[in-house]
């Protein structure tokens, strides 16, 4: 892959992501984890013709969304996937506990008290995650901060939100 090609695909990573969590974002809070693959747009209108007036043929990428993950076991879930040689990344999104980073230090270490004390926390913000890979190894975080009322909320930008999360979609590429 040529470093065009891979500074365009980045470029389209954040983008795809982005386009993920507006897609989630539509149906509001409280939604079950997804998981979407990430295609190559040229490569689906090819095989998938009939789809053209659905599909931005300006995108480098177009999100599928898959079935729910299930809730209990994330890491477990991940682990039995894999993706066909089709699919040129994939993406997750998950609502997630952010504390301050001193809240964070007084968490138990017993991952279940941990999780409780995290959702009890005064100080405690809902956000909503959407970690990005590329089957060639980039990745992209993208979190949206739930706001009170009809706020949109703030969103972060940075690749290091969740360097495990980020980890394991890769290992999705590796089965």
């Amino acid at each position: 892959m040529s470093p065009d090609n891979t500074q365009d695909m980045a470029g389209a990573l954040r983008v795809a992501t982005r386009e993920i969590e507006e897609f989630v974002g539509a149906a509001g809070w409280d939604q079950p984890t997804q998981i979407f693959a990430l295609v190559p747009t040229t490569e689906l209108l090819a095989s998938q013709p009939n789809l053209a007036d659905q599909l931005d043929p300006e995108s480098a990428l177009t999100p599928i969304a898959q079935e729910s993950l299930p809730a209990d076991d994330l890491a477990e879930a991940l682990a039995r996937i894999s993706w066909p040689e089709q699919v040129a990344g994939c993406a997750i999104v998950q609502e997630i506990v952010v504390l301050p980073p001193e809240a964070e230090a007084e968490l138990p270490t017993d991952g279940e008290q941990a999780r409780q004390a995290a959702a009890e926390h005064p100080e405690r913000r809902e956000a909503r995650l959407v970690a990005a890979v590329l089957r060639d190894g980039g990745g992209a975080c993208l979190m949206r901060l739930r706001a009170e009322g009809e706020e949109a909320g703030e969103v972060v930008e940075d690749a290091d939100l969740a360097p495990n999360l980020l980890d394991a979609l890769r290992e999705t590429f590796t089965a």
